[in-house]
């Protein structure tokens, strides 16, 4: 097959691998974007108004404790609405389902943790690492189970004194355990600019996706 002068030209079709056309790979959505953002602050503001409640120190410099106490109330009773919200996207259904998949990788992943190896051959991972699964699976857990200890202290009229009481110790212990996770998931959030940077905008830096999620392929979501 011949070709004439000047064939080469702008739109002589030319194809590039997705990398070199685009420097940036698409990680998330805006629909799964708003739901992080709208959960992290309903999250936040229950850790917030709980430290208030319990702490004398901060009830004292707050003040306005029935305020802070509805506050409380309503944040954890809206906290599984952006999750329910975010069902409606494709996107967001997708990656749960990735989250949802625990394989022979992450049980890799997890081993080189825990004797501290480093790099993309010890620690394959898809578009989520195991731990992130570990993660994106005890928070849901526990956010069941402090909603459903929450209605059970609000509504004091329709269960026995056991049973408040009961709830009473596991809300609060939970929720200890709950703001320790949390602040551990803030530290390695700021130790990871281009994570940040992906949830931020949608978009990741490729050579970045190649390092520390070598199994997933952003050109096929």
């Amino acid at each position: 097959m011949t070709s004439t002068p000047g064939s080469a030209g702008p739109t002589a079709g030319t194809t590039h691998p997705p990398s070199e056309k685009d420097p940036k790979a698409r990680r998330f959505s805006r629909a799964e974007r708003w739901v992080h953002r709208a959960t992290a602050v309903l999250m936040l503001l229950c850790v917030a108004t709980a430290a208030c409640l319990y702490l004398p120190e901060l009830a004292e410099l707050v003040g306005r404790r029935y305020l802070v106490v509805t506050l409380h109330e309503w944040s954890g009773l809206l906290l599984p609405v952006p999750f329910l919200l975010g069902l409606a996207s494709r996107a967001f259904r997708a990656d749960l389902g990735r989250l949802n998949r625990f394989g022979r990788h992450d049980r890799q992943w997890l081993a080189a943790v825990r004797r501290r190896l480093h790099g993309p051959a010890h620690r394959p991972a898809g578009k989520f690492n195991a731990g992130q699964k570990i993660f994106a699976a005890w928070i849901a857990g526990a956010v069941l189970v402090m909603l459903g200890t929450g209605l059970l202290m609000w509504f004091t009229h329709l269960t026995p004194l056991v049973w408040r009481t009961s709830a009473t110790f596991v809300h609060d212990w939970l929720a200890l355990t709950v703001g320790i996770v949390i602040a551990g998931h803030i530290g390695m959030a700021v130790a990871d600019p281009e994570a940040r940077r992906g949830m931020r905008t949608g978009s990741v830096e490729r050579p970045w996706a190649r390092r520390e999620h070598p199994l997933w392929d952003p050109d096929r979501d």
